[in-house]
């Protein structure tokens, strides 16, 4: 019986030397618990605020919170699978962290497409649980009040410390810079020529979105993407995109700042998240996030005053009392 332990022993710590220090759980899970804390573990219904980057098992990134200053939060929701990430999730409570693989083949199945070019045999997923609210006992109403109060905390937080990190993006990299009053920063880099289009003016335009830590989000440019590695449709067409001027069709620190530039002109916008995309972010953009955009305009197209006019309907009078 005892040959037997220790051979069961030595077969466990094979595994684990073989996993590169990892454990396996069900479903083929592997996992590498950094910190615990010793806390209560996440249960189904929690809510749960964590930080996670998911990359290869080359360590090539694919998503990263900690770039979009966006914490993953949601209710704890049940595993889809046995050995899934959030069946991973479920062994950490507050403040733990740890490191969980997945084979890519349990992942992009029934359907799902791999990203272009993705062939790791795993996706890696680091995690920090930041925050969970047990969700107990507590009525519906109680439990979302903690959650709501919570949230706004957070929000609070970053929108304070959104003045720092500009300053910081303008002393790293030696920009100096005009201010408006709605509190975009500019400087044109290369001048134009010509008018600088009016509000129903179309501006042509080159961009290369960037966060303040430098992570390139979206560009026009094919080159850019490429250099940024972010990952783009293959079907997508870069070109310089058409943007009619003061119509509310895209950010307000976008239809002031085009203002500025005429044909040929090139700008970096350092735009606060108070003209972007304010306290709600999208996609990879976090709340409170300054954006910092690399411009160009590449044409102004007036309107054509000989384009037919729209018809407008007539209206059939109100009958007489």
């Amino acid at each position: 019986m005892k040959r037997k332990l220790m051979f069961l022993s030595l077969a466990a710590i094979g595994l684990a030397s073989c996993n590169g220090g990892f454990k396996q759980g069900d479903g083929g899970l592997l996992y590498n618990i950094h910190t615990s804390k010793g806390g209560a573990k996440i249960k189904e219904g929690d809510f749960i605020s964590l930080n996670m980057v998911v990359k290869t098992d080359g360590d090539s990134v694919l998503n990263s919170t900690y770039e979009s200053g966006q914490p993953t939060r949601m209710a704890m929701p049940k595993p889809q699978a046995k050995g899934d990430v959030v069946a991973g999730i479920g062994l950490l409570g507050e403040g733990d962290s740890a490191t969980f693989k997945i084979a890519s083949d349990s992942i992009f199945k029934g359907g799902q497409q791999r990203p272009p070019g993705f062939k790791s045999k795993y996706l890696v997923f680091v995690v920090k649980v930041e925050k969970v609210i047990a969700k107990g006992n507590l009525n519906e109403q109680v439990f979302r009040g903690r959650v709501m109060d919570y949230i706004k905390s957070q929000g609070d937080a970053l929108k304070a410390q959104e003045p720092a990190k500009i300053k910081k993006y303008i002393d790293d990299n030696h920009l100096k810079l005009e201010k408006t009053a709605s509190g975009l920063q500019y400087v044109i880099t290369t001048p134009g020529t010509g008018a600088k289009p009016a509000v129903g003016d179309t501006a042509v335009v080159n961009y290369t979105g960037k966060m303040v830590s430098g992570k390139v989000f979206d560009t026009s440019i094919k080159a850019e993407a490429t250099k940024a590695k972010i990952p783009v449709d293959p079907m997508r067409q870069f070109a310089p995109i058409r943007i009619p001027v003061g119509q509310g069709k895209v950010i307000p620190g976008w239809d002031e700042g085009l203002q500025l530039l005429n044909k040929g002109a090139k700008a970096i916008f350092i735009i606060p998240s108070d003209i972007a995309y304010k306290d709600q972010g999208i996609g990879p953009i976090g709340p409170y996030s300054p954006l910092v955009f690399e411009m160009e305009m590449v044409d102004v197209v007036k309107p054509n005053p000989n384009a037919p006019k729209p018809v407008v309907p007539q209206l059939t009078p109100p009958p007489a009392k």
